[in-house]
């Protein structure tokens, strides 16, 4: 499969579904962990799984990337 493929049907799927496959791409990014690392990684899947159930439930407020970055750009530039 192509990944442009794999790309498309990755976004045609629900927000949870495509939550739960970005926290399962990016633990697959990370290095063996520590203990310290496993409670530490434990801690961040559940504080995403927090954020994204509130998102899609509609209990936080979003910017569009352009705005977002044209905000640091400013911050940085002072």
């Amino acid at each position: 499969m192509k990944s442009e493929d794999l790309r498309r049907e990755a976004l045609a799927l629900s927000e949870v579904e495509r939550a739960d496959l970005a926290a399962e791409l990016l633990v697959s990014l990370e290095q063996p962990a520590s203990p310290d690392d496993d409670q530490a990684r434990s801690a961040w899947a559940t504080e995403i799984e927090r954020r994204a159930r509130r998102v899609i439930a509609g209990g936080a407020s979003s910017q569009s990337w352009p705005t977002v970055r044209q905000r640091l750009t400013d911050s940085l530039n002072g």
